[in-house]
């Protein structure tokens, strides 16, 4: 009996540290997430802050007044344009008259390479074997509608 007893007193010992361990920790996590919701908070307020900031950075009227500043910028005036007949000549071509287009001939060099058996699967291949439908089977039965 006093075996039992000392069993059973070293199990209720046991099962209670058990316990406190438990406790502890999760003492330990709720306190931690209590430090990464502050922190987060933090960064909340930081950026907060920051967007305020770039806000009055930003303002419209406050850049324009450091360009009126600090850039020496006029207004257009319709007399600053001109006609088209002073614009430059036109830079010369590299290709001969009558000669074929280079883009149009690298072009066409890597359509022949690709492989005529490489469909994309957008269009379906045409039906060469199949003869021109006549006026019989496109009448077909009697009552389609």
């Amino acid at each position: 009996m006093r075996l039992l007893h000392l069993l059973v007193i070293g199990m209720l010992i046991f099962a209670a540290s058990y316990v406190y361990r438990i406790k502890m920790e999760s003492t330990a996590r709720v306190e931690r997430v209590l430090q990464l919701n502050a922190e987060i908070r933090e960064q909340r307020n930081a950026i907060a802050t920051l967007r305020a900031e770039w806000a009055k950075l930003d303002a419209p009227l406050r850049l324009q007044g450091l360009a009126e500043r600090h850039l020496p910028l006029k207004p257009v005036n319709a007399n600053q344009y001109d006609s088209l007949k002073n614009l430059p000549e036109r830079p010369p071509s590299f290709t001969r008259p009558g000669s074929r287009d280079p883009i149009g001939a690298m072009i066409g060099t890597i359509e022949a390479a690709a492989a005529p058996d490489s469909t994309t699967g957008s269009i379906d291949k045409p039906a060469t074997d199949q003869p021109a439908p006549t006026e019989d089977s496109e009448q077909g039965g009697g009552d389609q509608q």
